[in-house]
């Protein structure tokens, strides 16, 4: 009998959410043609909130009968089961994630506030749920795993070891504090990143007169009367509250009070005196982070962010970034002491400021190298440098790429291509692509899934975006970036190129779904790629002639090419150190702002610099758990990217062999996690990584050891 009831109390919950089912477009499996595509043009925002409880409630019941699976439990009645649970959540999340990143407004925001916290539960009761746990230890445990293969024990032991990471073997008492601060968590979470928002879109430089103008390339002097106009402003020009504005406004703009002003309203993001302050909400995730890990056992959040990682503890991450935080200020004081020698040829009155060091650094750029940024920029447009990154994915991946328009898109700028293997002509994946700026869309650049490639339950091509946040000018007119957007353009492909090569049996081991410290790897070794005489010739083309770029002027980018990686060095690493004291503090009760001045006063950061990103507007550690005590990870995936560039550039063909690009198709791009990442670089390289390519590839000189 009792078996009876609880069949009727798990099936009648599915009965009345069928019937939901029918009204709501978000519930709709994806159908269409690539195996079913997110049908964003049927979608209305009032259904979204009924749509996640209705998937969060359907994998819940699924999760269920795994647990309550009278027989013994297997691999595949129990682990495999686990990775075919949630498609209709996983669909609508996707979606839901997409709503929050692309298309965030004042009628979403209620609904991430409240549903938030509701997808964390869903993890709580799911790494909670002790029958669930039971079965997967039994599988762990059973001699007969042994006799699996390497992709399938790998993913007994991801199972296993997250169930434990996340509190399955914690007392009672435990798993209800640890589940309450994980709820916790998503509410603050979003708030910063709702806050953060907020100040970049309610705050901007006004641009009064054509003086206010002074010294900005045309294109961003367009974009910026544009954005006037879009905000209905009455003033000539508006520099929006965003990295891709405000960073070539300090750049290029003649008027130091100007750039004074963009710097104060860009670093004080989160941090104004107004209801958007993420200073209280900050230490308030800081002290919840703390909590957790004592009571998983460990003594700091880093610790425990860290136990799944290449890196495995704080202190290996700290001495990395030391032995590169030294040469970079002792170069940074040097480049310092060359822009101060220029500033007083022209008769300045001031020692450099923070909102002087990119315009000077233009300026000694010009000086050393005869090179100004704004002499690449005609020869860097968006879509001929997108035409690039194709061409180099079929070099290196014999990737191909179609355009098409029967897909649907949630906003007007996304565009769709197929992916599709250019030897054998099958298909591998969805390429959607969202670049310019606009209200509602967080800022920076970033690589989305959308779904994963899998084979568990048939042959599942992945969907990808790449999406960006570079400014509309004229109609008509091309965009021109700079070179270092240019490089984060290939960055961000390079995710893409990572999950679109994905050539997995189970979703959580494809793609990108890798520690968080290998993670940057294949995208930071894409951005090699940008600089090579073949990219350069066939696709850095004259907006207006058409003419490649001047060997002159690729050869004086070259020679450049380390110019000012101090800085960026400096600038990126002074936010990992402080991102990992942060997550090392057992009792974080502090004033962020005190902290973050003495710890890089005891870094002896340079007055000139501040971090990239500011403790109330870090967005990367703040916004959710993903990089917590892992902004370092950037800089150990670049140390292992720099290695690997070698493997190319030691050959006759340099970074397009074709016996170097196959191991990196076979031992990074391809294989998700279904390896430990230390044993696939081994594969590929021949050899553990050495880091004394990351200084050569800075321009810093290498530590004797």
């Amino acid at each position: 009998m009792k078996k009876i009831i609880l069949t009727l109390i798990m099936i009648a919950p599915t009965l009345m959410l069928n019937a939901q089912a029918n009204q709501n477009s978000f519930l709709n499996n994806w159908t269409g043609p690539y195996g079913g595509v997110p049908a964003f043009t049927d979608y209305k925002l009032k259904d979204l909130k009924p749509a996640l409880e209705f998937a969060i409630q359907e994998k819940l019941n699924e999760i269920s009968r795994i647990a309550n699976n009278p027989k013994p439990a297997t691999f595949t009645n129990t682990i495999v089961a686990s990775e075919k649970t949630g498609k209709r959540f996983s669909q609508i999340n996707a979606v839901y994630g997409i709503y929050s990143s692309n298309m965030n407004s004042p009628e979403f925001e209620p609904i991430e506030t409240e549903m938030t916290p509701k997808v964390y539960e869903l993890n709580n009761k799911i790494y909670q749920n002790a029958k669930l746990f039971a079965r997967i230890s039994k599988v762990y445990n059973s001699p007969s795993t042994k006799k699996l293969t390497k992709e399938q024990q790998r993913l007994v032991w991801f199972h296993y070891s997250n169930f434990v990471r996340e509190g399955a073997k914690a007392t009672a008492k435990s798993k209800t504090r640890i589940a309450t601060i994980n709820q916790e968590l998503a509410g603050l979470f979003t708030k910063f990143s709702q806050n953060q928002l907020a100040d970049e879109s309610n705050y901007y430089l006004e641009l009064k007169s054509e003086a206010d103008f002074d010294g900005l390339p045309d294109e961003l002097k367009n974009a910026a009367i544009s954005d006037a106009k879009d905000r209905k402003l009455s003033v000539m020009g508006c520099i929006a509250n965003t990295r891709s504005s405000i960073e070539p406004f300090l750049t290029f703009s003649n008027r130091r009070d100007l750039r004074e002003k963009a710097f104060q309203i860009f670093t004080s993001r989160g941090d104004n005196d107004n209801a958007n302050n993420n200073n209280k909400i900050l230490v308030q995730i800081l002290k919840l982070r703390a909590e957790k890990a004592k009571l998983l056992g460990f003594k700091t959040f880093a610790d425990w962010s860290l136990s799944n990682t290449m890196a495995q503890k704080p202190q290996k991450t700290l001495d990395l970034m030391m032995s590169v935080w030294t040469p970079a200020v002792e170069k940074v004081h040097a480049d310092v002491a060359d822009m101060q020698k220029m500033v007083d040829s022209e008769g300045g009155n001031f020692k450099i400021a923070a909102w002087d060091y990119r315009y000077y650094s233009e300026k000694v750029r010009k000086a050393k190298y005869d090179l100004d940024q704004n002499d690449l920029k005609p020869y860097l447009q968006l879509e001929k440098l997108r035409e690039g990154m194709f061409w180099v994915a079929g070099e290196i991946f014999h990737l191909g790429f179609k355009q098409v328009s029967n897909v649907p898109v949630f906003h007007s700028d996304v565009r769709v291509w197929e992916v599709y293997n250019k030897d054998t002509k099958k298909l591998v994946g969805l390429w959607y692509f969202d670049p310019y700026a606009r209200k509602g869309k967080r800022s920076g650049a970033w690589m989305n899934a959308t779904r994963e490639q899998s084979r568990v339950n048939g042959d599942v091509i992945t969907i990808v975006s790449n999406n960006c946040n570079f400014i509309k000018g004229k109609d008509g007119e091309p965009i021109l970036i700079s070179w270092e957007d240019a490089s984060t353009l290939f960055h961000e492909f390079g995710h893409a190129l990572h999950g679109l090569n994905s050539n997995v049996t189970y979703p959580s081991l494809s793609g990108t779904n890798t520690p968080r410290d290998y993670v940057e790897f294949p995208s930071q070794v894409m951005e090699r790629w940008l600089a090579t005489p073949q990219v350069l010739n066939q696709f850095a083309l004259h907006y207006k002639t058409g003419e490649p770029m001047p060997m002159s002027l690729v050869e004086r980018n070259d020679k450049a090419a380390t110019f000012n990686e101090a800085f960026s060095t400096v600038e990126t690493i002074a936010s990992a150190l402080v991102d990992m004291k942060l997550h090392l503090l057992e009792n974080p009760d502090i004033d962020p702002k005190q902290f973050e001045k003495e710890t890089l006063d005891a870094l002896k950061m340079p007055k000139e610099i501040v971090m990239r990103h500011r403790i109330p507007q870090f967005g990367h550690i703040f916004s959710d758990d993903a990089y917590a005590a892992g902004y370092y990870g950037y800089l150990w995936a670049d140390a292992i990217s720099a290695d690997a560039t070698e493997a190319f550039t030691e050959t006759k063909d340099g970074l397009y062999d074709k016996v170097v690009a196959k191991r990196l198709h076979d031992y990074v791009f391809s294989i998700g996690n279904t390896i430990d990442p230390a044993i696939a670089y081994k594969k590929f390289r021949g050899r553990d990584v050495n880091t004394d390519a990351l200084m050569r590839a800075r321009g810093f000189e290498v530590q004797k050891k």
